[in-house]
């Protein structure tokens, strides 16, 4: 029986396409050093890197 890692499954989004969206690290403090166009960026979700999608895939196997 396969289990869902519930941290992990917070933390990810899987779209239609079956890739896996991930948030921004760094961008919840420290951010008045920042210029706006950094942060604006780092409220959009971004892709997983292809080194990572398969140990993600394994802790959240019932989203795909």
């Amino acid at each position: 029986m396969l289990k869902t890692r519930k941290a992990v499954a917070k933390r990810f989004k899987v779209t239609k396409k079956k890739k896996i969206l991930r948030r921004y690290s760094t961008q919840d403090h420290f951010l008045a050093r920042r210029p706006s166009k950094a942060k604006r960026a780092r409220r959009k979700a971004r892709i997983l890197a292809k080194e990572d999608f398969k140990k993600i895939k394994r802790q959240i196997p019932y989203k795909f």
